[in-house]
């Protein structure tokens, strides 16, 4: 089941994907169904009308939390070693933003690189939960892009400033609730160019293990969402460029890029 938040000039709504391609179409949902049981209105738009905009699939009230160096390949290409235990960080919710919605670069980084991301969104208070039983608690999956300012990244010593920048994590095009992420391709493109191309079957710690190792740190709340890593090839990203981030049964996320 595909899940999209969108406008059409209006507040937020929900409704389920239905459809492939060209025929696809919104079936509207009352109300937010990560948080509260949901019907269809009986109301149908066509996804590709003029007037629909889709949105950031979720908004996380509590948190965005990040895993680094979760494929040993991308680890190297930075000249970093892999990691014993997974390497976390936090992206406050204002860094989200939809598909189609600019990146903006920040002033303070020249140097911005993209990072293609299977998402995780969870659906239930976790806390503590042991792998076996970690993905019960997920709603379902989407589409990141860990936009990174690595200058700032590698003289900072922390990463609030070089991944917490605002519209840093582009999240989309929709959620799917039903995906089984073992081996899922992984990719990155600027400008129509392939820069990224790996599989989740390549990660150190995977979505189990990582929601199990979390939920030890912190208390993860509906809507929440976990980054899983990116694959090598990471590069960067200047005014005027087009980054699509596509992750293997979920969809394509774009947006431009720009500098104010």
């Amino acid at each position: 089941m595909r899940i999209a938040r969108f406008t059409t000039g209006d507040d937020p709504r929900y409704a389920l994907v239905d459809g492939e391609g060209a025929d696809q179409q919104l079936v509207v949902l009352t109300g937010d169904p990560i948080y509260m049981p949901v019907q269809p209105t009986g109301e149908r738009i066509p996804l590709d009308d003029d007037g629909v905009r889709l949105l950031a699939p979720v908004i996380p009230r509590s948190k965005v939390i990040g895993v680094g160096r979760n494929y040993a390949a991308h680890a190297a290409e930075l000249g970093n070693t892999v990691p014993t235990t997974p390497l976390i960080f936090f992206k406050p919710n204002t860094s989200v933003i939809g598909p189609d919605d600019p990146i903006v670069l920040p002033s303070y980084s020249e140097e911005i690189h993209h990072e293609a991301e299977l998402a995780v969104v969870i659906g239930k208070i976790t806390k503590n939960v042991p792998p076996e039983r970690a993905l019960a608690q997920v709603f379902g999956y989407t589409v990141a892009n860990d936009v990174t300012a690595r200058d700032v990244q590698r003289t900072d010593g922390q990463w609030t400033r070089a991944k917490g920048f605002d519209s840093s994590c582009p999240l989309g095009p929709w959620i799917v609730t039903e995906l089984d992420t073992d081996d899922l391709a992984v990719s990155a493109r600027v400008n129509g160019k392939t820069r990224q191309d790996g599989r989740t079957s390549e990660f150190v710690f995977d979505v189990a293990g990582l929601i199990s190792f979390i939920s030890e740190v912190c208390t993860l709340l509906p809507g929440d969402v976990i980054l899983t890593g990116t694959p090598a090839g990471v590069g960067p990203i200047v005014h005027g460029d087009i980054v699509e981030v596509e992750v293997q049964d979920i969809g394509v996320l774009r947006n431009p890029v720009i500098r104010r």
